[in-house]
């Protein structure tokens, strides 16, 4: 039998050091979540990680959880149980749930907002890293939200941190996407943001009952937009992927007002009539100052057993609107890709688990996967960044 050492706690605590927040994503210690570690050396006898019997002392750890309520924590005492037991010397372990008072909850906010009391939009900082991308499209029924979730998808496989805001407030279907049916976790006026294969989101659709309508005019779009960008913890992204409503109304113009190193992403399907709706979604640009990163085209055939291509919605559409975005924005605007009609990519959606990741290797899944990448590989806009240059008399 190993017998208890007088370090046992500070190798438990140095074990627990590992233990990740899975909503807040840093280390338990580090939010100084684990209220406490008490060693008993009476020789007791468990199960050791690999399954087999082991001896050793009794340790107790207490943790606080941010709310009483914490969706996550059956997970948290799991992964706390788990790194306590792989300690050489531990026999048995519990794990006792308390709850952060108030003067916690208000230090762990400042701590993740970086030190600041007053909630802001990090992604509108000088020394943001974050790339913003706005899925737009000029009408519904493109496949906008479906090309949302699976860019969000194929980034976070690819090891990115990656957030999806879903600002169409009328016609929210992210959380369907995504396979989200929980609610953000409230600490004060802080929310955290569940995570569904590995993206953080955030949606109105998340708070509003089941089939009831959202009746809001411009002010209450705009304010709700900035509360999801200032009031969730989005913590350390690599991508934030917004996905915007139709059209060239409130919300489009709030997000180049509140997020003024966006670019813009405009997905359209092949049909002339849908590419013209798209051209201007993209056009707004030039009124806003953002860049347009690229054309998605959706829908561009249906594959037939022949091996011959079924243009249902005629072709070209995508072709045509990144010329013309090209000739408006005076910058070159690249078609990013052309997603056929697969039946997969609609299960996907509405089972809520992305066709990027269910079926990584059929053709629509492809096509949205480099898509991704072009655009993960691209750099962070100079918009709104400090260049280090100072002017000289």
């Amino acid at each position: 039998m190993a017998s208890p050492t007088p370090d046992l706690e500070a190798r438990v605590r140095d074990a627990l050091s590992a233990v990740v927040d899975p909503e807040i994503r840093r280390p338990l210690t580090e939010l100084n979540m684990i209220r406490s570690v008490t060693v008993d050396a009476a020789s007791t006898t468990g199960t050791a990680a690999d399954g087999g019997e082991t001896s050793g002392a009794h340790v107790t750890v207490g943790v606080d959880l941010t709310i009483a309520g914490c969706p996550m924590k059956s997970t948290l005492v799991r992964d706390v149980t788990a790194a306590t037991a792989r300690v050489e010397g531990v026999g048995t372990v519990d794990v006792e749930l308390g709850v952060m008072t108030p003067e916690q909850r208000k230090s762990l906010r400042s701590q993740l907002r970086g030190g600041a009391g007053d909630p802001v939009i990090p992604f509108a900082q000088a020394g943001s890293l974050t790339k913003v991308f706005a899925v737009a499209s000029g009408k519904g029924g493109v496949g906008k939200s479906s090309v949302t979730a699976n860019l969000a998808a194929a980034m976070a496989a690819d090891g990115l941190n990656v957030g999806v805001l879903d600002a169409d407030i009328y016609g929210f279907s992210i959380p369907r996407m995504l396979g989200v049916d929980r609610q953000p976790t409230r600490v004060d006026s802080m929310l955290l943001p569940p995570i569904a294969h590995g993206v953080k989101v955030v949606s109105i659709g998340m708070f509003v009952p089941a089939g009831q309508p959202v009746v809001w005019r411009g002010p209450m779009l705009h304010r709700a937009l900035e509360q999801f960008l200032a009031d969730v913890f989005w913590g350390d992204l690599d991508v934030l992927l917004l996905d915007l409503p139709p059209g060239t109304g409130d919300i489009a113009i709030s997000v180049a007002q509140l997020l003024p190193g966006s670019e813009i992403v405009v997905v359209t399907t092949p049909q002339v009539a849908a590419a013209e709706v798209a051209e201007r979604a993209g056009s707004i640009a030039t009124q806003t100052s953002q860049g347009v990163v690229g054309v998605v085209e959706n829908m561009s055939w249906l594959a037939q057993p022949d091996g011959t291509r079924l243009e249902i919605f005629g072709s070209g559409g995508g072709s045509r609107v990144a010329e013309r975005l090209t000739e408006t924005v005076g910058t070159e605007v690249p078609l990013l890709g052309q997603i056929p009609l697969d039946v997969s990519v609609r299960e996907g959606g509405d089972e809520g688990t992305p066709v990027v990741l269910t079926a990584p290797d059929s053709p629509g899944a492809q096509v949205l996967r480099d898509v991704a990448r072009r655009l993960a590989g691209r750099a962070r806009g100079l918009a709104g960044r400090q260049l280090g240059v100072t002017p000289v008399g």
